[in-house]
């Protein structure tokens, strides 16, 4: 009982890593909740009234939710500069409430100055956002000169309760956010594994579902990998460990991809295109290769199911020698002479558990440091020290920051700060042609639907999401304000509530989070009894109106044309992939080692920008299937680009420790022919007029022909590096087709 009462212990902690990597989600909810509780209970004490109950609450939210630096010493000069700043937003928001005009300018000022402020980083972004929220409160609450004392104290209460959550109740460091996230690597990792088990043992009606599955998974592992390289710098004592930890954490997403189209391939009449795992909806390769019952088969689900037991749980002094023996197992799978008997593509995907339980037991060692060697086979020992030469290897390079200095109103801040402050402006006008008290949700909607948006499109989409969440919010508001009524600390509990969920699922869902948003103002509304059917409905109208203005501003002053952004950054994720494979081809044909993770990491980066610029146009709600499909099909191939490109890279840096990878000089023959088509896709999207083709011609396999007759055609490369080369130049070729760029015929 107690060993089982463990294990579903373990398995729901492992459950909520996955799910919310490092706990983010889970801390904000909980920092935001425990500051509003908090100061809801010192002002209680001091007999405030339910006015300012609520002005303390709003300050608390404002004053946790908006700072986001990750150094604690950081986020404490924020939020004592950020106090200031509330203090003279409120002010400016009481004196201004009886004139007008003035304060319609006033608002629209501090919009503008909010919005430019977020060029400054961090810093300048919370700051902004303190005072824009803190003003907007004193709108809310109809802050008067009269009431400023009992308001200053309400939001000096907010910010100290804010304070004491956040570095005290709910603390938390740089590196204990990198562990949480570590762990939801690893459960993710497993989650991913399960799946694979999952698609070897779907039957032909179930495949789909399964390789969805796989899909899923494979896009979550990136996810967290990315997230752990965004906090690497804080997080790790020096740059040598921060560049260790992002090795291993590559290698072991590498290794679960390659794994996974592996054994796509294994179970199908032809070869698995890497497109197949990251274009949704893509068709899985024809035919039934793998038979159901066979003995390879068994043992390959009993090493995938070792697999997943390995990534979980750490082979340590206290877990005996049975996973020992598991781990030399799956590593000695690296050695041909100890592959099972089975067809070439089933023996590819037990190399493939190797080359993951290695990549396991580097992440291991990376994580948790040294372990217990006895029972090592020579296949580990040798795995081992790999791993050692490896991380002896790893220099530390210096970034290279060549990034153009904007100016002017080509600088995003600048022309965000524009367009919002006319969008508020129109906002302002129609919003109090609606209402004269009201007005101000409108600007509200206006300003929310600029944060963090680039594009037109974006802007639409998010105002969209935004609209729809308030309708259906304002339904669960009416519902809320008719059962709480005018019981007081009820209603707080129950806007707690909406609160925590609001900041719970705000990364997940732009629309979740305005329902919930929504839900808790229909109670606030009636602690300040101005709750009615007709506030609510003037809600949604206001929401409306702020979402048109900022569409309309968006789409007519220094508008970024949905295309336009989307062309720069597919310009700048082929810069990063030339890059990329350029360097990796350069250093496998035996040029200078260069600093190739950090290379992939930016492509990486890059992809991900272009994967949220273009969901406009992949948007369920969007008219133009075709223009959809097309985006779908580009952004796939790029993520098919960056996983050989990832794969290169790290290929290249195991020269200098592998003997069995070597360089070969004539892969600068094979690889000029991919850098090419990379670099004439980009000019035709940065000049739709330039000249430029596509060369096709013979495999890469076939351009590695040897120079001197009788000598071996491959030299030491690997044929995992020329598989590599091979879909990469097929992958960048297929850009073509899509992108309208006129290909070369083959020359005879």
């Amino acid at each position: 009982m107690k060993a089982a009462g463990g294990s579903v212990r373990v398995r729901l902690r492992d459950g909520i890593a996955a799910s919310d990597p490092g706990l983010l989600r889970l801390t904000a909810g909980l920092r935001t909740v425990g500051a509003i509780a908090l100061a809801l209970a010192v002002l209680s004490l001091l007999d405030a009234d339910v006015t300012h109950l609520v002005a303390g609450a709003m300050a608390a939210m404002v004053a946790t939710f908006s700072i986001r630096e990750k150094q604690r010493g950081q986020q404490a000069v924020t939020l004592a500069l950020g106090l200031p700043v509330a203090l003279a937003s409120v002010s400016l928001g009481a004196l201004l409430s009886d004139r007008v005009v003035a304060g319609d300018f006033f608002f629209v000022a501090l919009i503008f100055c909010a919005v430019y402020g977020r060029r400054f980083g961090d810093r300048g972004t919370a700051l902004g956002l303190i005072g824009f929220q803190v003003y907007f409160l004193s709108l809310f609450v109809g802050a008067a000169v009269s009431g400023l004392p009992e308001l200053y104290g309400a939001i000096v209460v907010a910010f100290l309760s804010s304070g004491l959550v956040r570095f005290v109740i709910v603390p938390e460091t740089p590196a204990q956010i990198l562990e949480r996230l570590r762990e939801a690597f690893r459960a993710r990792l497993a989650q991913l594994v399960s799946a694979q088990l999952e698609l070897l043992d779907a039957g032909p009606d179930e495949v789909e579902k399964a390789l969805e599955g796989v899909r899923s998974g494979t896009a979550r592992l990136h996810e967290t990998a990315m997230m752990i390289q965004g906090r690497l710098e804080e997080g790790t004592s020096d740059e040598a460990t921060a560049r260790l930890v992002q090795r291993r954490i590559a290698d072991a997403e590498i290794a679960a991809e390659r794994l996974a189209l592996l054994l796509l391939t294994a179970r199908s009449a032809e070869r698995a295109d890497t497109l197949t795992l990251h274009l949704p909806g893509a068709p899985v390769p024809a035919g039934e290769r793998l038979p159901v019952r066979d003995e390879a088969t068994a043992t390959l689900r009993r090493d995938l199911e070792a697999l997943r037991m390995l990534v979980l749980r750490p082979v340590n002094g206290e877990s005996g020698t049975a996973l020992s023996h598991v781990r030399n197992r799956l590593l000695g799978y690296r050695d041909e002479e100890n592959l099972p008997p089975a067809a070439t593509a089933v023996q590819d995907v037990f190399r493939g558990i190797g080359e993951a339980a290695r990549a396991v037991l580097g992440l291991r060692i990376a994580l948790d440091g040294p372990q217990d060697e006895s029972d090592d086979s020579p296949a580990t020992a040798r795995s081992r020290e790999e791993l050692d030469a490896e991380d002896a290897a790893i220099d530390a390079g210096e970034d290279d920051d060549r990034d153009e200095e904007l100016t002017g109103l080509r600088r995003p801040t600048t022309r965000a700060a524009v367009q919002v402050a006319v969008g508020s402006s129109l906002a302002i006008v129609g919003g109090e042609l609606l209402s004269s008290h009201r007005w101000y949700w409108a600007v509200l909607t206006c300003w929310i639907v600029f944060i963090n948006t680039s594009s037109t499109g974006e802007i639409l989409v998010k105002g969209y999401r935004r609209l729809l969440g308030t309708v259906f919010g304002v339904v669960a508001g009416i519902v809320l304000a008719g059962l709480v009524g005018q019981h007081t600390w009820t209603a707080f509990a129950v806007v707690l509530l909406c609160l925590f969920a609001m900041f719970y699922t705000a990364p997940l869902s732009y629309t979740l989070m305005s329902f919930f948003v929504t839900a808790a103002l229909g109670v606030l509304y009636t602690l300040l009894h101005t709750y009615s059917f007709s506030v609510l409905v003037l809600r949604v109208e206001e929401t409306a109106l702020g979402a048109v203005c900022g569409i309309v501003a968006a789409a007519f002053v220094l508008p970024v044309r949905t295309d336009r952004r989307t062309n720069e950054l597919l310009a700048t994720v082929l810069e990063r992939l030339a890059e990329v494979t350029e360097a990796a081809v350069d250093q496998l044909s035996g040029g200078p080692p260069v600093d190739l993770l950090d290379k992939a990491r930016d492509l990486d980066q890059a992809l991900a920008d272009l994967r949220a610029a273009v969901q406009p146009l992949t948007h369920p709600v969007t008219p133009l299937r075709a223009r959809r499909d097309t985006a779908q099909y580009v952004v796939a191939l790029l993520e098919t680009c960056a996983y050989h490109a990832r794969s290169l890279a790290a290929t290249a840096e195991l020269l200098p420790t592998h003997p069995s990878i070597a360089a070969d000089p004539r892969l600068r023959r094979a690889g000029r022919r991919i850098a090419h088509n990379i670099e004439a896709i980009a000019a035709h999207i940065t000049d739709g007029q330039t000249a430029v083709e596509i060369e096709t011609g013979p495999s890469i396999a076939s351009l590695l022909e040897p120079d001197i007759p009788g000598t071996p055609r491959y030299g030491r490369v690997t044929d995992r590096v020329l598989r590599h080369l091979q879909r990469l130049d097929e992958s960048v070729a297929g850009l073509a087709r899509p992108l309208d760029v006129p290909v070369t015929a083959p020359k005879r």
